[in-house]
Order: C-alpha cells, then structure tokens, then sequence
C-alpha cells in the first residue's frame, strides 16, 4: 500500500498539524527537512520528534497515544530504595551527555538503532545550546547507565536510556523525576510506550490531551539554573 507524506519545505521550520499523522504507521507525519536546532526545536514544541535508520530520509513523528510520566507522581519501590542504598552508584546530571548520546547509540546493533551518527551530533549540538540534557549514573567511576532528552519549557522530551548495571536507568529516571519535579518540571514524554517504560510505571495518554498540555506547559519557566551540571541527592528513608 502506498503511503502519501508531505515533505518539510527547506527554507522554514513549518510542520502539518501533529493531527494528521498516520493511523498506520503510527504517527507518522512527514518526511525530509534537517536536524537543524531550529527545526528540532519547532518540532518538538508541537509534539513532534525524528525518528529514522540509516538510509532512510529523515522521517518525522507523533504518535497516538503518548507514553509519559508525571514527574511528582513516580514513586520507585521499597525494593530499588533499598538496591540503591547498597549500590554505591553516584547519578549526576549533565556531567557527560556526549557520553550518554552516545552510549545509548552503542548499546543498540546498527540495525536496531535510530541514533545515527547525524543524530548524534544533532543532539549533541543541542546540548551545546542548552537544549539537550543528560542523567548519568556511576559506579566506581564507569558511566553504567543515564538518558538524555530536551527540555521545552516545564516538559521534558525523553529520546533514549541504556542500562549497563542493575537498575542504572531505574534509578536515573527516580532521581530526575525527583529533581525535575522540584524544579518545576510537570511532564516528561516518552514518545512511544514499550516493555521497559512500562515496567518503569509510564502512562499511555490519547493525543488531544497530551497536546493540551504541550501547548499549556512549553512556554512555562521553570527554576534558573536546574540543568547546570549538579550531583542529584535524594533523601533515603
């Protein structure tokens, strides 16, 4: 069955409306463009994210129903409370997010993977903007596992997570949301619901809604400073 896409003009960073992505494949929306800041940050500030292989043109996303986590709703285990008080791991934030880009493109096969060498330096680019951010978690100094995302406004965009220990990106994704909550944060999106971010506790919300509080929540200002590189603490009871 043929598939009719839009292609992105090269001369603007307008999208068609997140709407009217496709039923099959699942939000799928357009095609073509650049990973320019610019372009990725319009993009996201509608929903919208690049998600393709290599040989592909560069294909655009926003899929229905979205995967998401409240931030001040995560509440980890007394199990992973009590791993972590015996872990010795360290987590920090945006202390080596070239590391986690690039981690998370390393721990998939090329013909798995998404996080092409372009979307690598896309990314870092936007870290080196302040757009993109990073969790790490140490253990006996090795970076064993993290994420990393953009934010826009009080949400925060979550692309991709790897785990080389136990638990690493559980613990990642508890001390963010701890941090990103008391900052202001409200929302982190996960784009596309799978096995691990259900495990995690992620929610599955329809579209209308989830754009609902994009639009509301782009614009919001959260606490200066909340992404200056910073070991994250939590108090353990």
């Amino acid at each position: 069955m043929a598939i009719y896409l839009p292609e992105l003009d090269p001369e603007n960073t307008l999208f068609p409306e997140p709407e009217t992505a496709l039923d099959e494949p699942n939000g799928l929306l357009a095609f073509g463009g650049d990973l320019q800041p610019a372009r990725l940050l319009a993009a996201y500030r509608q929903g919208i994210f690049p998600w393709y292989s290599n040989g592909e043109p560069i294909l655009w996303w926003s899929p229905a129903p979205r995967a998401i986590f409240l931030p001040n709703e995560f509440k980890p285990s007394k199990s992973l409370r009590k791993f972590y008080r015996k872990s010795g791991y360290q987590i920090t934030l945006n202390n080596a997010c070239h590391d986690v880009i690039r981690q998370c493109a390393d721990c998939r096969s090329p013909e798995e993977t998404w996080i092409t060498e372009d979307m690598i330096q896309a990314y870092q680019t936007m870290h080196n903007l302040g757009h993109c951010h990073s969790v790490e978690v140490w253990h006996q100094d090795k970076l064993v596992g993290g994420f990393y995302g953009l934010q826009i406004g009080s949400v925060f965009c979550g692309e991709s997570m790897f785990s080389l220990a136990d638990n690493a990106s559980k613990i990642a994704l508890w001390f963010f949301c701890r941090h990103f909550s008391d900052q202001g944060g409200t929302l982190i999106d996960c784009q596309v619901m799978n096995n691990h971010l259900e495990s995690l506790g992620a929610l599955e919300i329809p579209r209308a809604p989830f754009m609902q509080q994009l639009l509301q929540q782009r614009a919001a200002i959260i606490k200066p400073n909340s992404f200056v590189p910073q070991t994250l603490k939590i108090p353990i009871e």
